[in-house]
Parts: structure tokens; C-alpha cells; sequence
């Protein structure tokens, strides 16, 4: 099969500490992977750039204010006819409070324990322990 005919959608994920070394994760309310944990992120629209969208993503689904750091990676993950096509930053906060919005039914910070938990459960969208493990991004 011919790669170059795969409608693929552009996305953004942001990884988010906080002063314990914690995790920022949001369970998904709608697919794809809904009642899942997750970095908070989404869809990049047409005319923004990645730091656009990863600050509004954020705002919208947590409550939170970030200014966007450096690539940490990307990754490809199957989307209704084509490809997500995700790429993640370290995002540090600036303001807002914690609270859940838009797509996000919770938003909580967690430690390696918990994540580690929450991945034992299948309760952390497929590929995400995996992804962050390998770029030495797991929660302290």
C-alpha cells in the first residue's frame, strides 16, 4: 500500500510537570479513547502552528496555562480513515487551575505509582507508557 494516499491529521501532545516531577494526564470523554488516560493535546487546525494549538488544547482541557518547550517526539496512531500524526512537547505552566473541560472528563497529576497503576488497569490509551518509557519521560 502506496503511504502517500493516508489522509493523516496532525496533532499535538503536551507533557506537563509539575513541582513534584508529576505527570499531567486527562481521561478522554470522547473517542477516540474515551474513559482513557492521556497527555492532554488534540488536532492542530488549520492556520495553527503546533504551539498554538498544544496552548489551546491545554487551556481547554485542563484549566491550565503553558508556554510550550522543546519536541520531545512524535508518533503515529491509528485514526478513522488515516493517521494521527502526534507530536509532543515539554510545556511548563503559567497559570490557571486544574480543572477538567472540552474533551477531558478529569484531569489529575500523577507519580510513576500511579501511572504505573493506571497502566496495569488498561486504563492509559495504547502506546502511551511505552512512548514516554522509551523517551525517558515517565513521571519521577
Amino acid at each position: 500500500m502506496n503511504d502517500d494516499h493516508i489522509r493523516r491529521i496532525r496533532c499535538v501532545g503536551a507533557l506537563v510537570r509539575d513541582g513534584r516531577d508529576r505527570l499531567l494526564l486527562i481521561r478522554r470523554g470522547r473517542d477516540p479513547g474515551a474513559g482513557l488516560w492521556s497527555i492532554p493535546g488534540g488536532k492542530v487546525e488549520p492556520g495553527e502552528s503546533d504551539p498554538e494549538a498544544l496552548t489551546r488544547e491545554v487551556l481547554e482541557e485542563t484549566g491550565l496555562a503553558v508556554a510550550v518547550g522543546d519536541h520531545v517526539g512524535s508518533v503515529e496512531r491509528p485514526a478513522p480513515g488515516g493517521l494521527f500524526e502526534i507530536h509532543d512537547y515539554r510545556c511548563a505552566i503559567t497559570g490557571g487551575d486544574l480543572s477538567a473541560g472540552d474533551d477531558a472528563d478529569a484531569a489529575t497529576w500523577v507519580d510513576l505509582a500511579m501511572f504505573t497503576t493506571l497502566r496495569d488497569r488498561n486504563a492509559v490509551v495504547e502506546g502511551l507508557w511505552e512512548t514516554l518509557a522509551e523517551w525517558g519521560e515517565l513521571p519521577g
